[in-house]
């Protein structure tokens, strides 16, 4: 068995004195695991770090076999990740998400998604929009996605400012006035046209859409790290440093 593809590096383990296992997400084969030999070695090293996206070969004799990967440095993105909190805590939130999926199934929209987050945990405000949406792609992916794109109760694309617990729907602003308590806040930038151009995104912005996707998140998967906080939580607290640090007049 053998393919060839892109993939970028979520995590690495020690196996003998010499060797690693490498966890990767992949473009076509989905997450997936494989040896590397040699990868504690001061040429991988540098190679094999968290963030970092890799041309790989993957070979086992059956498919089911853990394998090698060959591997070949693409874009390096470890180096810059490791210089910030939001960097660290995000590359290391996004495993931890990635590793809700079953191994070895596609999905090249969450990949795409990955790479595109990856290149943008720089900015704030666009890293924790884009986070949050990659937690609704995930939960899509997991078979709990929400639907935003109408009122569940009137059909409505109009005024969209909640979303109901209960069915993972949006709701509009009249229709949720009586039920305000039991409905969950929606951010206007979740949905499509809102944002305008240059326009910046609060920390109340961000949180909502935390809480949102936190909520069906915490629902669906039983995890007691997610539960916890684990890296979410570290996530979360390093996008408030940055975000007061980028952005003082949002608070």
């Amino acid at each position: 068995m053998e393919w060839s593809g892109r993939g970028v590096v979520l995590t690495t383990r020690k196996h003998g004195e010499t060797d690693i296992i490498l966890e990767v997400m992949t473009q076509n084969h989905g997450r997936h695991l494989g040896l590397v030999r040699g990868g504690r070695s001061k040429r991988h090293r540098p190679v094999l770090q968290p963030g970092n996206e890799l041309a790989l070969t993957w070979k086992a004799r059956l498919s089911d076999h853990l394998g090698q990967f060959k591997i070949e440095p693409e874009t390096l993105r470890a180096g810059d990740l490791m210089t910030s909190g939001v960097g660290l805590a995000g590359v290391q939130h996004l495993a931890f998400l990635l590793r809700l999926l079953p191994e070895r199934h596609p999905y090249p929209r969450l990949f795409e998604a990955l790479t595109v987050v990856l290149d943008h945990l720089d900015a704030a405000d666009t890293a924790g929009a884009l986070l949050i949406r990659f937690e609704l792609e995930l939960l899509s992916d997991l078979g709990m996605g929400l639907d935003l794109t109408a009122c569940a109760a009137t059909g409505s694309r109009e005024e969209l400012c909640y979303v109901s617990p209960r069915s993972a729907r949006a709701v509009s602003r009249e229709a949720g006035r009586p039920y305000h308590d039991k409905l969950l806040p929606l951010p206007s930038f979740l949905l499509e046209g809102e944002r305008q151009a240059g326009s910046e995104l609060t920390w109340a912005d961000i949180t909502q859409g935390f809480e949102l996707t936190g909520f069906f998140l915490d629902r669906h998967v039983n995890d007691h790290d997610l539960r916890q906080g684990g890296t979410r939580a570290l996530l979360l607290n390093a996008l408030e440093k940055r975000y007061r640090a980028d952005y003082p007049w949002n608070f």
